[in-house]
């Protein structure tokens, strides 16, 4: 098994006298993989047979999900704490195995309500089941599965999601996963589009437009690159295309650490600016490529580039941030916009289970 002095060196990018640099480690990612995928090629996934080898070939290996962590090898019980699962105390292959899509948002509620749609829509179990949460030992998350898909909720805000996203990426590890999708779906702010469209993230940004999440690691900046998978993005955009239900673009998303003044709302407790600096804020964002507005993206990105998952996000707006702050639309209308991600992401799985069934690649 991998030392900590052998392992590969996953820092992209290190913040040095002012100056950013950014790397990739693809190639990293792949050399911590080819191991592994070797190791697993011959393991049985789960009990969803049908949806276990997504590759056109029917082949059993497939790309893992990689940790960069040579100190889980000396646990005997990997501890998913904010999940109430475990190593010793669950059989995760015999439950997540067979896992190829994983969507992820920030309500329990609306996760929930997403598992009970994708049953109804893929005809794999009654749609007035009930669908317990995986994750019922703790409050913080909420988990929930289908057949191949599973649903959970990362909460607000950068630190939520990215400590469910260190113990999802973990688990579907464990789970000896391969070829797995992940989707974040929510909602946003929109910059100069109408209510209701939907945004494929090309690449997530933050507050000054650049590609990057920075994170504190041992005292030092550690930046990360945040490109998503551009292939994913396109396939998604042909499967609203072929909805044809409402307007979808694909254009950068704005990563942001807070919901008021990092979004340059007027509405907070606080604030130090004008009318004006926020409509030239925005207008400068909006001509840097940024079509939306969220506080998720960022760290989503980097980690699931780090862990060779194949990953998007998909966000509705649900206003124009550049005509107001607070949300007037009624209930019906947001709840219309908000199944809007879902029922895209829905057509996009089905059509990938559709091709995967006649064997062929889409």
């Amino acid at each position: 098994m991998s030392s900590a002095r052998d392992a590969p060196d996953v820092t992209v990018g290190w913040l040095s006298r002012g100056r950013v640099e950014l790397t990739d480690s693809v190639s990293h990612r792949e050399t911590c993989c080819a191991d592994y995928s070797r190791k697993t090629a011959d393991i049985e996934l789960g009990p969803t047979a049908a949806f276990r080898k997504m590759d056109s070939k029917g082949e059993k290996d497939g790309s893992p999900v990689c940790v960069h962590n040579p100190h889980l090898d000396a646990l005997k019980d990997d501890i998913l704490y904010h999940f109430s699962l475990g190593t010793a105390s669950h059989d995760l292959p015999a439950m997540f195995g067979d896992v190829k899509f994983v969507c992820v948002g920030g309500s329990p509620w609306r996760m929930k309500s997403f598992i009970e749609y994708m049953a109804a829509e893929l005809g794999m179990e009654d749609p007035a089941a009930e669908y317990p949460n995986i994750c019922a030992g703790t409050d913080r998350y909420a988990m929930y599965k289908v057949g191949p898909v599973l649903s959970v909720s990362h909460g607000m805000g950068i630190p939520s999601i990215a400590i469910m996203l260190h113990e999802l990426i973990k688990l579907l590890h464990h789970a000896r996963c391969t070829d797995v999708t992940v989707i974040r779906i929510g909602t946003s702010g929109g910059i100069g589009l109408e209510p209701g469209t939907v945004v494929v993230t090309k690449q997530s940004v933050d507050a000054t437009f650049l590609p990057k999440f920075e994170q504190v690691i041992l005292g030092k900046t550690v930046v990360r690159n945040t490109d998503l998978d551009q292939s994913l993005a396109g396939e998604l955009l042909q499967c609203s295309q072929e909805l044809n239900r409402f307007k979808t673009v694909i254009g950068n998303t704005m990563c942001t650490l807070d919901f008021y003044e990092g979004q340059a709302r007027l509405d907070g407790a606080f604030c130090s600016y004008t009318e004006k600096d926020k409509q030239d804020y925005l207008s400068k964002a909006g001509a840097a490529g940024v079509c939306n507005i969220e506080m998720e993206s960022s760290v989503f990105a980097a980690m699931c580039k780090l862990s060779g998952l194949r990953a998007a996000v998909v966000c509705v707006t649900l206003l124009d941030r550049l005509k107001g702050d607070q949300l007037s639309s009624s209930h019906e209308v947001l709840h219309d916009y908000q199944q809007r991600p879902q029922t895209l992401v829905s057509c996009y799985i089905k059509k990938q289970l559709k091709a995967k069934a006649a064997g062929s690649r889409v």
